[in-house]
Protein backbone atom coordinates (compact mmCIF):
# COMPACT_ATOMS: atom_id res chain seq x y z
CA UNK A 1 0.00 0.00 0.00
CA UNK A 2 1.17 3.55 -0.73
CA UNK A 3 2.92 5.69 1.94
CA UNK A 4 3.22 9.08 2.33
CA UNK A 5 6.02 11.40 3.96
CA UNK A 6 4.96 15.01 4.77
CA UNK A 7 7.57 17.15 4.57
CA UNK A 8 7.37 19.66 7.80
CA UNK A 9 10.35 22.11 6.29
CA UNK A 10 7.89 24.89 5.45
CA UNK A 11 6.80 24.88 9.29
CA UNK A 12 10.43 25.88 10.32
CA UNK A 13 10.39 28.57 7.45
CA UNK A 14 7.97 29.83 9.04
CA UNK A 15 9.34 30.04 12.43
CA UNK A 16 12.55 31.36 10.85
CA UNK A 17 11.32 33.83 9.11
CA UNK A 18 11.10 35.84 13.05
CA UNK A 19 14.03 33.72 14.37
CA UNK A 20 11.74 32.67 17.00
CA UNK A 21 10.01 29.46 18.89
CA UNK A 22 7.07 28.82 16.92
CA UNK A 23 5.72 26.83 15.19
CA UNK A 24 7.12 24.14 16.08
CA UNK A 25 8.38 21.50 13.35
CA UNK A 26 8.30 18.61 15.51
CA UNK A 27 4.86 19.27 16.93
CA UNK A 28 3.74 19.32 13.00
CA UNK A 29 5.62 16.02 13.06
CA UNK A 30 3.09 14.43 15.55
CA UNK A 31 -0.20 16.53 13.82
CA UNK A 32 0.71 14.63 10.72
CA UNK A 33 1.33 11.29 11.91
CA UNK A 34 -2.16 11.63 13.34
CA UNK A 35 -3.53 12.78 10.07
CA UNK A 36 -2.17 9.00 8.54
CA UNK A 37 1.52 10.14 7.74
CA UNK A 38 4.16 7.46 7.72
CA UNK A 39 6.98 8.88 7.50
CA UNK A 40 8.37 12.43 8.38
CA UNK A 41 11.00 14.24 5.49
CA UNK A 42 13.11 17.24 6.81
CA UNK A 43 15.94 18.52 4.87
CA UNK A 44 18.51 20.02 7.07
CA UNK A 45 20.63 22.44 4.60
CA UNK A 46 23.81 23.61 4.74
CA UNK A 47 22.83 27.12 5.49
CA UNK A 48 20.34 25.88 8.12
CA UNK A 49 17.79 28.18 6.54
CA UNK A 50 14.47 26.24 7.77
CA UNK A 51 15.36 23.41 9.48
CA UNK A 52 18.02 23.02 12.57
CA UNK A 53 19.89 20.80 14.22
CA UNK A 54 18.44 20.64 17.53
CA UNK A 55 14.80 19.99 14.83
CA UNK A 56 16.36 17.00 13.66
CA UNK A 57 17.28 15.47 16.86
CA UNK A 58 14.37 16.29 19.00
CA UNK A 59 12.22 14.47 15.78
CA UNK A 60 14.83 12.02 16.28
CA UNK A 61 13.74 11.22 20.06
CA UNK A 62 9.96 12.27 19.74
CA UNK A 63 8.57 11.11 16.30
CA UNK A 64 7.26 7.70 16.48
CA UNK A 65 6.86 7.14 12.50
CA UNK A 66 9.72 6.91 10.21
CA UNK A 67 12.37 9.87 9.78
CA UNK A 68 13.45 10.85 6.23
CA UNK A 69 16.80 13.30 6.25
CA UNK A 70 17.85 14.96 3.21
CA UNK A 71 21.13 16.30 3.01
CA UNK A 72 23.56 16.65 0.73
CA UNK A 73 26.12 14.29 0.34
CA UNK A 74 29.16 15.98 2.36
CA UNK A 75 31.09 14.68 4.89
CA UNK A 76 29.45 17.54 7.76
CA UNK A 77 26.20 16.09 6.51
CA UNK A 78 27.34 12.35 6.68
CA UNK A 79 28.32 12.66 9.86
CA UNK A 80 24.93 14.46 11.41
CA UNK A 81 23.22 11.05 9.77
CA UNK A 82 25.57 8.79 11.66
CA UNK A 83 25.42 10.27 14.69
CA UNK A 84 21.40 10.72 14.71
CA UNK A 85 20.45 7.50 12.81
CA UNK A 86 17.08 7.95 10.64
CA UNK A 87 15.60 5.18 9.26
CA UNK A 88 16.52 6.97 5.76
CA UNK A 89 18.79 9.42 4.29
CA UNK A 90 18.02 10.84 1.12
CA UNK A 91 21.05 12.52 -0.90
CA UNK A 92 19.88 15.31 -2.80
CA UNK A 93 21.18 18.38 -4.87
CA UNK A 94 21.59 21.38 -2.77
CA UNK A 95 22.68 25.18 -3.93
CA UNK A 96 22.77 28.38 -1.62
CA UNK A 97 20.88 30.50 -4.64
CA UNK A 98 17.97 28.22 -5.10
CA UNK A 99 14.49 28.25 -3.18
CA UNK A 100 13.60 24.84 -3.12
CA UNK A 101 15.77 21.67 -4.63
CA UNK A 102 15.82 22.08 -8.04
CA UNK A 103 16.07 18.84 -10.34
CA UNK A 104 17.65 15.58 -9.72
CA UNK A 105 21.26 14.40 -8.17
CA UNK A 106 23.89 13.75 -11.17
CA UNK A 107 24.64 10.24 -9.85
CA UNK A 108 26.27 9.33 -12.86
CA UNK A 109 28.69 12.54 -12.88
CA UNK A 110 30.47 11.39 -9.36
CA UNK A 111 29.77 7.97 -8.61
CA UNK A 112 33.22 7.19 -6.30
CA UNK A 113 32.24 9.77 -4.03
CA UNK A 114 28.49 8.77 -4.05
CA UNK A 115 29.40 5.11 -3.41
CA UNK A 116 31.52 5.97 -0.13
CA UNK A 117 29.01 7.86 0.84
CA UNK A 118 26.44 5.47 0.17
CA UNK A 119 28.76 2.94 1.79
CA UNK A 120 29.21 5.15 4.95
CA UNK A 121 25.34 5.65 5.95
CA UNK A 122 24.75 2.00 5.12
CA UNK A 123 27.69 0.85 7.06
CA UNK A 124 25.73 3.48 10.18
CA UNK A 125 22.15 0.90 9.57
CA UNK A 126 20.85 3.93 7.95
CA UNK A 127 18.30 3.17 4.36
CA UNK A 128 19.99 5.13 1.74
CA UNK A 129 18.07 6.71 -1.08
CA UNK A 130 18.56 9.52 -4.15
CA UNK A 131 16.70 11.78 -5.68
CA UNK A 132 16.97 11.70 -9.13
CA UNK A 133 15.63 12.81 -12.80
CA UNK A 134 13.35 10.72 -14.29
CA UNK A 135 16.13 9.44 -16.69
CA UNK A 136 17.68 5.67 -16.97
CA UNK A 137 21.24 6.39 -16.81
CA UNK A 138 20.86 8.31 -13.48
CA UNK A 139 18.40 4.99 -12.15
CA UNK A 140 21.14 3.18 -13.56
CA UNK A 141 24.11 5.11 -11.78
CA UNK A 142 21.74 4.71 -8.50
CA UNK A 143 21.94 1.05 -8.93
CA UNK A 144 25.84 1.12 -8.84
CA UNK A 145 25.96 2.81 -6.08
CA UNK A 146 24.24 0.72 -3.89
CA UNK A 147 21.32 2.49 -2.55
CA UNK A 148 18.14 0.68 -1.52
CA UNK A 149 15.49 3.43 -2.81
CA UNK A 150 15.44 5.91 -5.63
CA UNK A 151 13.23 8.97 -5.43
CA UNK A 152 11.78 10.06 -9.10
CA UNK A 153 11.75 14.16 -9.16
CA UNK A 154 8.56 14.96 -10.17
CA UNK A 155 8.96 18.56 -10.65
CA UNK A 156 8.46 18.50 -14.57
CA UNK A 157 5.42 16.62 -14.75
CA UNK A 158 4.17 19.13 -11.61
CA UNK A 159 4.67 22.07 -13.80
CA UNK A 160 3.50 20.37 -17.45
CA UNK A 161 0.49 20.25 -15.08
CA UNK A 162 0.10 23.64 -14.13
CA UNK A 163 1.18 25.18 -17.64
CA UNK A 164 -1.64 22.94 -19.19
CA UNK A 165 -4.31 24.15 -17.83
CA UNK A 166 -4.58 21.53 -15.01
CA UNK A 167 -5.50 19.14 -17.67
CA UNK A 168 -4.20 15.18 -16.74
CA UNK A 169 -4.55 14.03 -20.73
CA UNK A 170 -2.65 16.76 -22.19
CA UNK A 171 0.15 15.45 -24.14
CA UNK A 172 2.63 17.34 -22.42
CA UNK A 173 1.28 16.10 -19.15
CA UNK A 174 1.03 12.29 -20.38
CA UNK A 175 4.94 12.56 -21.30
CA UNK A 176 5.79 13.41 -18.14
CA UNK A 177 3.96 11.26 -16.72
CA UNK A 178 5.35 8.19 -18.89
CA UNK A 179 9.14 9.52 -18.38
CA UNK A 180 8.26 8.87 -14.24
CA UNK A 181 6.42 5.16 -15.12
CA UNK A 182 9.76 4.09 -17.27
CA UNK A 183 11.97 5.35 -14.26
CA UNK A 184 9.82 3.54 -11.60
CA UNK A 185 9.94 0.35 -14.08
CA UNK A 186 13.94 0.64 -14.49
CA UNK A 187 14.07 1.25 -10.72
CA UNK A 188 12.39 -1.78 -9.58
CA UNK A 189 14.04 -4.18 -12.29
CA UNK A 190 17.23 -3.04 -10.82
CA UNK A 191 16.03 -4.59 -6.62
CA UNK A 192 15.21 -0.83 -5.63
CA UNK A 193 12.19 0.99 -4.07
CA UNK A 194 10.54 3.47 -6.68
CA UNK A 195 9.23 6.48 -4.40
CA UNK A 196 8.86 9.83 -5.96
CA UNK A 197 7.86 13.36 -4.65
CA UNK A 198 8.40 17.19 -5.33
CA UNK A 199 6.34 19.66 -6.20
CA UNK A 200 2.81 17.58 -5.88
CA UNK A 201 -0.33 18.67 -4.82
CA UNK A 202 -4.17 17.57 -4.12
CA UNK A 203 -4.83 18.08 -8.08
CA UNK A 204 -1.76 16.68 -9.71
CA UNK A 205 -0.89 13.91 -6.86
CA UNK A 206 -3.50 10.88 -8.32
CA UNK A 207 -1.72 10.44 -11.51
CA UNK A 208 1.65 9.74 -10.16
CA UNK A 209 0.06 7.56 -7.26
CA UNK A 210 -1.27 5.53 -9.48
CA UNK A 211 1.36 4.51 -11.56
CA UNK A 212 2.58 0.58 -11.06
CA UNK A 213 5.01 -0.68 -8.22
CA UNK A 214 5.07 3.28 -6.73
CA UNK A 215 5.81 2.76 -2.55
CA UNK A 216 6.17 6.04 -0.84
CA UNK A 217 5.05 9.66 -2.08
CA UNK A 218 7.10 13.07 -0.04
CA UNK A 219 4.85 15.47 -0.09
CA UNK A 220 5.67 18.80 1.73
CA UNK A 221 4.43 22.74 0.74
CA UNK A 222 0.91 21.77 -0.58
CA UNK A 223 0.35 20.04 2.64
CA UNK A 224 2.37 22.82 4.93
CA UNK A 225 0.22 25.49 2.90
CA UNK A 226 -3.59 23.19 3.39
CA UNK A 227 -2.65 22.81 6.96
CA UNK A 228 -3.05 26.90 7.52
CA UNK A 229 -6.47 26.69 6.31
CA UNK A 230 -7.81 23.21 7.58
CA UNK A 231 -5.11 22.11 10.27
CA UNK A 232 -2.18 19.36 9.71
CA UNK A 233 -4.22 16.74 10.17
CA UNK A 234 -7.12 17.23 8.43
CA UNK A 235 -4.44 18.33 5.66
CA UNK A 236 -2.51 14.96 5.55
CA UNK A 237 -5.55 12.79 6.03
CA UNK A 238 -6.81 14.56 2.80
CA UNK A 239 -3.47 13.96 0.41
CA UNK A 240 -3.60 10.17 2.20
CA UNK A 241 -7.04 9.40 0.91
CA UNK A 242 -6.76 10.90 -2.56
CA UNK A 243 -3.51 8.84 -2.72
CA UNK A 244 -5.24 5.48 -1.83
CA UNK A 245 -7.89 5.88 -3.97
CA UNK A 246 -5.83 6.46 -7.06
CA UNK A 247 -4.08 3.50 -5.77
CA UNK A 248 -6.96 1.23 -5.75
CA UNK A 249 -8.13 2.57 -8.70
Amino acid sequence: MIELGVNIDHVATVREARKGHEPDPVWAAVEAHLGGADGITVHLREDRRHIQDHDVRRLRELTHIKLNLEMAATDEMVGIACDIRPEMAMLVPEGRHEITTEGGLDVAGQEARLRDVVARLRDAGIVTSTFIDAELPQVEAAARIGVRVCEIHTGPYAHAFFNQGRDNESPAVLTELEKIRKAGAAIRAAGMRFNAGHALNYFNVQPVAALPGIRELHIGHAIVSRAIFVGMREAVAEMKRLMREAQCG
